[in-house]
């Protein structure tokens, strides 16, 4: 299987296409026979909540750029930002269309094959009429809250992304108005299903959509008038946020008042039913003041990921992933604590088969022991009533000096971050908003502790969030440590984000914005030097995203000169492989699969002397200009073997690697006749279900 691929005029490829590739490649999981059927729904249905943010931050902001006039210059891809969003609607259009045959000719069908129904309007019997009619008048009719369009009542500010209906009236209410058209939201405070009782729904299990409902019995909200008919659709909003951090004295209060522009920013798609006639659509495209290129035709229920309530209400274990058991790090003969298990060696996490809750016990851990002094953290993404806050606070009313540095500008957790923060300063915690100007994304937690009259640093360094639930489905490597440089490199970072002092100069850490990109742009460049005087040279780079010219135009340039360039890109990559003179030694695959891949790794064969580095940074602009970002080496050989044969794994996997192709489509690797099957993910839960993590 390929997807359609897109050309461009020079070596660079489209960030937004690209990104809009690994969209695609999301939802082409749904196509998957050998996956359950209710993963296949799933991947349709993070497809849905995918395309959401892309047109609320990607599209937003090339739409405001251009309603600003903002001259911006084509950028290396060759294309303008005109260019480029007529390049992504045609695109996205094209990806809803096929996200809906995927639903009506693949899932639905097979889901009812399977005894489970979600049934239409014109479905319904008698039975579920009347039953469902007293849902209707119980639970949903006190909530709605229907707008006859007139002149005292003008076309509502509609919610970004909640799903409303345009209804069509004939007649005249109690107060003599004809406006003939009203606007019903459907409540976002209900949820988006209900199961029927099997006395009422029949054989198997039977749902149906509370809109649904809503739009059945729709009249019983215009008493006295007609409904003609009336159609689901849903806006989309630009939803990024904007603060102007040099005018900003107060950066959380700020943030609270950008949460409420989120919900009401400038209009870039209109969803509509495709059963809704052109009169009511033109006045749709109107009021919302879009174009007829932002208007989306949807066969089906508009917004496909109100189906992911079927994933709460159907347990039925034959129709998702075999669950599997996190393993907890066994610790070294004698070490009855992390401390004394670090002084003998480092550990190495790799979630999610290792479980994030080693983390949370070395900061319990360290909230109670009485030689601890201090404690460093910096928090992006925690989620909800997270046990690592829970330590810090016990740390500080166990009277340890804690610090949380809390980035409340992490996308679409802004509002959870305000609290956190909040919550934190009422146990004397101190908290820093990180750096004008830049995020802190890095992933740090430094412990500070007295031992025997000196002072020694334990460090937990990682790829990805200090968040439990995301550290169940995400890939991503944890480095727990009492290094004496790491702590020292750590300890300055932490130093300079609450000082605002200058950088310091790191023992082994590369530091965003500061030395990261440098550090790796003299790697790639060694070993394109070792490849010109016949030494080993290779390079494996696993990521999330590529962009940022330079490290792509020094790739080219090591290839070139002999470097073998393997790239594992799961999202947006600029570089454009396989050009002949130009990237014929380079490859690059993506890995989509049942676990989100999120670390980021990066080995240099160093001329027979491996270095590797594991960090919080993609290979972006952002990432090494515009954030805070650390990149820690792998020192312990033992654990670094072992990620570099996860990495052999991964470039080894024809399961469920997509390869890019030099015109920017993707082919989806399988084995051929004869070839062994290879999923990476599979064999690395089989590995560690085996290995249980015996220390290294």
């Amino acid at each position: 299987m390929t997807q359609q691929g897109y050309m461009v005029s020079n070596a660079f490829f489209n960030r937004e296409l690209s990104l809009l590739e690994f969209h695609k490649r999301v939802l082409y999981q749904a196509y998957d026979h050998s996956l359950p059927l209710m993963e296949r729904l799933r991947f349709a249905c993070i497809f849905a909540t995918n395309l959401d943010e892309f047109f609320e931050v990607r599209v937003g902001g090339l739409v405001e750029m251009l309603e600003l006039n903002t001259s911006t210059p084509a950028g290396p891809d060759g294309l303008t930002q005109e260019q480029t969003l007529a390049e992504v609607c045609e695109r996205a259009h094209s990806l809803v269309y096929e996200q809906y045959y995927i639903l009506n000719e693949q899932l639905l069908p097979m889901l009812r094959e399977n005894h489970i129904r979600v049934l239409r309007r014109e479905e319904w019997n008698e039975l579920q009429i009347s039953y469902l009619k007293q849902v209707f008048e119980t639970d949903i009719l006190p909530v709605l809250s229907p707008i006859g369009l007139d002149p005292a009542h003008p076309f509502p500010r509609i919610l970004n992304k909640s799903l409303n209906f345009i209804v069509k009236l004939a007649g005249k209410d109690a107060f003599g108005r004809n406006s003939g058209r009203a606007i019903v939201q459907v409540p976002r405070s209900l949820n988006h299903m209900i199961e029927l009782p099997s006395e009422v729904g029949g054989e198997g299990r039977t749902f149906v959509f509370i809109s649904s409902i809503i739009h059945y019995f729709m009249a019983e909200l215009f008493i006295g008038m007609t409904v003609i008919d009336s159609y689901q659709f849903r806006l989309t909003r630009n939803s990024d946020i904007f603060l102007d951090e040099e005018e900003t004295e107060d950066l959380l209060r700020a943030v609270q008042g950008e949460l409420v522009y989120r919900q009401y920013g400038d209009e870039v798609r209109l969803e509509v039913a495709d059963t809704c006639p052109k009169e009511l659509e033109d006045f749709l495209v109107q009021r919302c003041e879009i174009t007829e290129r932002d208007v989306y035709r949807i066969s089906g229920p508009v917004n496909m990921n109100r189906l992911s309530d079927l994933f709460d209400l159907i347990k039925d274990s034959r129709y998702y992933f075999v669950p599997f058991v996190q393993a907890m790090p066994k610790l070294p003969k004698r070490a009855n604590s992390y401390f004394s298990a670090l002084k003998k060696q480092d550990i190495l996490l790799h979630h999610p088969f290792d479980s994030f809750h080693a983390v949370v016990d070395f900061l319990r851990e360290a909230a109670a022991d009485p030689n601890v002094l201090a404690i460093k953290q910096t928090l992006y993404r925690t989620g909800t009533n997270s046990p690592v806050v829970d330590a810090l606070v016990a740390a500080a009313k166990a009277g340890k000096e804690v610090t949380a540095i809390v980035e409340l500008r992490a996308r679409f957790d802004e509002e959870q971050n305000v609290a956190l923060a909040e919550r934190l300063q009422r146990y004397g915690i101190h908290v820093i908003y990180g750096v004008v100007g830049f995020k802190t994304h890095a992933k740090m937690l430094l412990v500070a502790r007295r031992e025997e009259s000196k002072l020694r640093y334990y460090v937990h360094l990682g790829t990805g969030n200090y968040h439990p639930k995301t550290s169940m489905l995400y890939t991503d490597y944890g480095l727990m440590t009492c290094d004496r440089d790491m702590g020292a490199d750590v300890y300055r970072v932490f130093l300079q984000l609450s000082s605002l002092g200058k950088a310091s100069k790191m023992e082994c850490l590369l530091y965003a914005p500061f030395t990261l990109h440098k550090g790796m742009v003299r790697r790639i460049r060694t070993e394109r030097e070792n490849a010109e005087n016949g030494k080993p040279a290779r390079i494996i780079a696993k990521m999330n995203s590529l962009y940022e010219e330079e490290l792509t135009n020094e790739l080219y340039a090591a290839a070139q000169a002999g470097v073998k360039v393997e790239l594992i890109v799961r999202g947006i990559c600029q570089l454009r492989p396989g050009i002949e003179g130009l990237s014929d030694n380079i490859h690059v695959r993506s890995i989509v699969g049942r676990l989100l891949e999120h670390s980021r790794v990066f080995y240099f064969e160093n001329s027979g002397n491996p270095e590797l580095y594991c960090s919080s940074a993609d290979w972006m602009i952002r990432n090494m200009f515009h954030r805070v970002e650390t990149c820690f080496p792998i020192k312990h050989k033992k654990i670094r073997d072992r990620i570099i044969e996860d990495l052999e794994l991964y470039l080894a996997d024809n399961t469920h690697a997509w390869i890019l192709q030099p015109n920017g489509s993707y082919e989806h690797l399988q084995p051929k006749d004869g070839e062994e099957p290879i999923d990476s993910q599979a064999i690395l839960l089989e590995r560690w279900a085996a290995r249980q993590l015996t220390p290294v």
